[in-house]
């Protein structure tokens, strides 16, 4: 027999209460009557049409280790003189007075540090947002006055930079012993659909040809008003431009294919007709192709400071390093004692230009040419030569300036080829007759059929070799595991923290101007970390 599980007392009640609607009264224990002769509960109202005046302590709108404050504090540390130089307004005379150069990089390091780069977004958040607000004193910068700012003025951007690491230098910031390089692609603007080959662009230009002179042709008709005209005609005389550059910087990437090694088909080389001095490049995540730009950053050791940035062409980071330390230098005036970077940038060449530069140099895991080894072990695989017949199977003898193979044939000296400067490479190599009667022919030397068995023994100079063996010591190598946490630390920032996965603006020089702001607002947060709110705490304490 069952029975039904007694109600726990008031469980009735309860419910009913949390399944009312929202905004009615819960019903309660009382009786119907009582119900119905008690007065509807009030709430304090929400107008939202009403207007109100209301003081606002604009000093107030910010807690003080904001970094609105450190901004502000810092960029008052720098020199603004520079940007002044084409202004007209002057004390005395009428004129609409335009907004200083101080404010308005203090928005745009604000936004960046909120992963901002619109200048739409930023006029936007100047009308309600607090840290934006106590900037501006209440005021609204237009997006058009911030987006000619950012890119307009180049050399004083590099100039403020520079000012910048010299204010961090005298805090103890940038000691400039240790300097990490590391390269990062950022896509640009224009989509990978505009990347064509000469052919299309080829086409293209004369379609804008032909478009500049059919306005040419509606504007003396006099089809249009005047002012559309004027438009339509600026519109298709940009284009042309754009074209006529395209093909410009196509005659380059051509050039740069046929100087490759191995030399690359120059037909099929591409370039962006939106964006002419954008590169086609492999994207790190997805793998893929887009126009894109190569960013190197130059980073000191001691706090993760950049020191140094370039926005390059180049789609790999070969040749880099030098005129990474020429950057760092021309904008600190300091030689950095030591370079560490990745094998992406070692050559031999690199090797011998840091021993004259009187420059330390930490660079790839392994010495060169242990990835080259492993490159040849490759191809003698592919080739079916056999484990036992690798080249370090075969034994040199120095007195004699020869090898033997594995089956003790002699491999005699047969010429020697320097490769570039410390490098020589040292050729020997069996008689085909030799080889063709040797009964490990096939293992040894398969499909060699002109002649016989050859080996490479490399001679470096003193440099390289002193690079080399240096390279196998434990202590370069704990010097070369730091490089991934400090060089690409700075690079992971400016694209997770601070957007710059693809820039805004388009064309080398201004996408140069949109990442040193990227790179100064990275600097100044290093900074409100490092300095400024170490020392805002014991003053917030004592408050």
């Amino acid at each position: 027999m069952s029975a039904e599980p007694a109600s726990v007392s008031g469980q009735g009640e309860i419910w009913e209460q949390a399944t009312a609607p929202a905004g009615e009264a819960r019903p309660s224990s009382t009786t119907p009557g009582e119900a119905a002769s008690r007065p509807a509960l009030r709430f304090k109202p929400v107008d939202r049409q009403q207007m109100a005046w209301a003081p606002i302590d604009v000093d107030s709108l910010l807690p003080p280790d904001h970094v609105a404050r450190a901004i502000w504090e810092l960029t008052g540390k720098l020199d603004w003189s520079r940007f002044g130089a084409q202004v007209k307004a002057v004390e005395g005379k009428a004129g609409c007075s335009p907004y200083a150069p101080r404010l308005l990089a203090s928005l745009w390091i604000l936004a960046y540090s909120e992963g901002i780069s619109s200048a739409r977004e930023i006029e936007e958040l100047g009308k309600y947002h607090p840290a934006y607000r106590w900037l501006t004193g209440l005021r609204v910068v237009g997006y058009h006055t911030l987006s000619d700012f950012r890119v307009e003025q180049k050399e004083e951007l590099e100039e403020l930079f520079a000012q910048l690491l010299a204010v961090l230098r005298a805090e103890g910031l940038i000691p400039l012993e240790q300097i990490m390089q590391d390269g990062t692609k950022v896509q640009a603007a224009a989509s990978p659909g505009s990347m064509h080959r000469e052919a299309t662009l080829q086409r293209h230009l004369e379609a804008a040809r032909e478009q500049v002179r059919r306005l040419g042709e509606e504007a003396a008709s006099g089809a249009l008003s005047p002012r559309r005209q004027a438009a339509q005609q600026r519109a298709a005389r940009e284009k042309l431009q754009r074209m006529e550059q395209s093909l410009e910087e196509l005659k380059k990437v051509q050039a740069e294919a046929r100087a490759a090694d191995p030399p690359k088909d120059p037909t099929e080389s591409r370039v962006s007709e939106s964006e002419a001095e954008a590169r086609k490049m492999k994207q790190p995540i997805t793998g893929g192709f887009a126009p894109s730009y190569n960013v190197q950053v130059m980073t000191d050791a001691e706090a993760d400071i950049i020191v140094g940035v370039q926005v390059v062409q180049a789609g790999n980071d070969q040749g880099q390093l030098e005129a990474g330390l020429e950057e760092v230098e021309r904008r600190t005036g300091v030689k950095p004692a030591q370079a560490v970077v990745d094998e992406g940038y070692l050559s031999w060449e690199t090797v011998q230009e840091m021993a004259d530069r009187e420059v330390d140099l930490i660079a790839g895991g392994t010495a060169l040419d242990e990835k080259n080894a492993v490159v040849n072990q490759k191809r003698l695989e592919n080739r079916g030569v056999a484990a036992e017949y690798y080249p370090q199977q075969f034994v040199y003898d120095a007195e004699q300036d020869l090898y033997r193979c594995p089956g003790g044939e002699v491999l005699p000296h047969r010429g020697v080829r320097e490769e570039q400067e410390g490098v020589r490479r040292h050729q020997y190599r069996a008689q085909a007759k030799t080889c063709k009667a040797c009964p490990h022919y096939a293992q040894c030397c398969p499909g060699n059929g002109k002649s016989g068995r050859t080996v490479t023994r490399t001679e470096y100079g003193a440099v390289i070799q002193a690079f080399v063996e240096k390279m196998k010591t434990p202590e370069a190598q704990a010097i070369y595991r730091k490089r991934k946490r400090v060089a690409e630390f700075p690079n992971l920032w400016l694209k997770a923290k601070l957007g710059l996965r693809r820039f805004r603006v388009r064309g080398l020089r201004k996408v140069s101007c949109e990442t040193l702001w990227a790179c100064l607002t990275y600097n100044l947060q290093q900074w409100w970390r490092l300095r400024w709110k170490p020392r805002l705490a014991p003053a917030t304490v004592i408050a």
